[in-house]
């Protein structure tokens, strides 16, 4: 496509760009159709998608073209236009990939600009091709970059536009991949750990009413990946189950940290109102992961790969420490409601634990439970998991799969049947830094006869 430059320098900005569409599309089909595997687009070609779309000069002498804003949005329509167009869904998503992904250069923030521009008038107008494309997207990109892309469509949704919400929440029926991939990215940017980073309420109700109608949604893209790929470094979660765990354990405390108006009650106005919805949205992901068994079983991977990681756990626990001891030194209510908040942070938590380890979500040892829970204090729910029996599974001899996003995956008929046993080293123990509770300890003695069986 290197040939076509002269004929587009002469147009006006919009005229190129949808004139460059229309040759890449037809030329995207031509690369499918060739059979060649895998089809990758030429640098020839990516170079004019940033020149004459993204509009970034081909070299420093060279003035950047730009766009009004209703030539901008006349663009915007010409895309939506072109992506629903097309039939194929092969052609789609490398054409989403040769505007989009990002090459590591000055044209990355173009591209992220009108990314965000196009995936929120897709939601708007319900171009459900594109948002099939931006789940890929988002399932293949960096974290930061899909943070970005959510915190665009949460500002455009639910803080820029009284009353668009109902609109955004449509794509959990237009696209349930893209819905899982939304909320993915929407758990790890807003992870409680300032009053910025907490989700607004509206997005709250919204995510908690999709996950309650429908609980298998936040399988959806672990349902959709082969395990014979890859998972690109640094990528997002595979499901938004470690985010939404990390939302139901801190929130008690994080509503209290930021210091909402009380009322006359001794509660704060956000206590009230996201209290219900939390512990609506702690029964459904624990409903989630019950749901887990017959799918690992028929995967054969029951016992083989953790969808829970101990590294996000251990980091959970280090800031529900923190949170437990600013709510000691800064509580603006009675020491028994500050007791009674960190009672059911700590009860989500043993409840979160022993579940997901019954249901195969979280493969770990006691030991490593003790460790990174040795500086919280006394609970006895989770006393009675940190006490529980071994986890026994049926494949206990095939190799474990740590389905992460940080860890390539080999195909599955590859593994060894049989490996050699590696001996495992408990994590290193941590002083209490919660002086005023007594410290978790680890009592033998407790009976505890339940023992899962799948």
């Amino acid at each position: 496509m290197g040939d076509i430059r002269q004929s587009l320098l002469p147009r006006d900005v919009l005229s190129a760009a949808k004139e460059l569409l229309y040759h890449l599309d037809i030329y995207i089909c031509n690369l499918v159709q060739s059979g060649r595997q895998p089809p990758q687009v030429d640098s020839k070609t990516l170079e004019l998608v940033e020149e004459f779309i993204l509009h970034s000069p081909k070299d420093r002498n060279t003035p950047a073209r730009r766009m009004s804003a209703l030539q901008e949005l006349q663009l915007l329509e010409i895309m939506c236009s072109c992506f629903q167009e097309q039939s194929r869904d092969t052609v789609r998503q490398l054409m989403f990939s040769a505007l989009f992904s990002l090459q590591g250069n000055q044209a990355d923030e173009s591209r992220m600009g009108l990314l965000g521009k196009l995936v929120s008038m897709a939601i708007a107008v319900g171009r459900v091709p594109i948002l099939e494309c931006a789940a890929t997207w988002l399932q293949r990109t960096h974290r930061v970059y899909c943070v970005r892309l959510a915190q665009v469509l949460v500002d455009d949704y639910c803080s820029m536009v009284p009353g668009s919400v109902p609109t955004l929440q449509n794509i959990h029926s237009a696209s349930p991949r893209f819905c899982c991939q939304f909320i993915t990215a929407v758990t790890t940017l807003y992870d409680l750990t300032s009053e910025e980073l907490t989700p607004p309420l509206e997005l709250l109700h919204m995510i908690v009413s999709w996950i309650q109608d429908d609980p298998r949604l936040v399988l959806i893209t672990f349902l959709n990946t082969p395990l014979s790929g890859s998972q690109p470094i640094s990528s997002l979660d595979v499901t938004p189950l470690g985010g939404l765990v990390r939302w139901c354990i801190k929130a008690p405390l994080a509503y209290r940290r930021d210091k909402k108006p009380a009322l006359t009650n001794g509660n704060t106005e956000s206590e009230l109102e996201v209290g219900p919805l939390f512990s609506t949205l702690h029964l459904s992901v624990l409903q989630v992961l019950m749901l887990l068994p017959n799918i690992l079983n028929e995967k054969g991977l029951f016992g083989r790969l953790a969808l829970l990681q101990m590294e996000s756990l251990a980091s959970l626990t280090s800031d529900l420490s923190r949170l437990l001891d600013q709510a000691d030194k800064h509580t603006h209510k009675s020491s028994t409601d500050t007791h009674t908040l960190s009672q059911l942070a700590l009860d989500r938590l043993a409840q979160a634990l022993q579940v997901a380890m019954a249901n195969g979500a979280l493969l770990c040892s006691r030991e490593d439970l003790r460790a990174i829970c040795s500086r919280l204090p006394h609970n006895n729910l989770l006393q009675l998991v940190l006490s529980g029996p071994v986890m026994y599974y049926n494949n206990i001899h095939t190799p474990p799969l740590a389905f992460s996003p940080h860890a390539a995956h080999s195909p599955i008929a590859s593994l060894p049947t049989h490996p050699a046993h590696t001996p495992h080293t408990p994590l290193a123990s941590h002083p209490s830094s919660h002086p005023q509770y007594s410290a978790q300890p680890f009592m033998t003695g407790i009976p505890f006869p339940f023992r899962p069986s799948h």
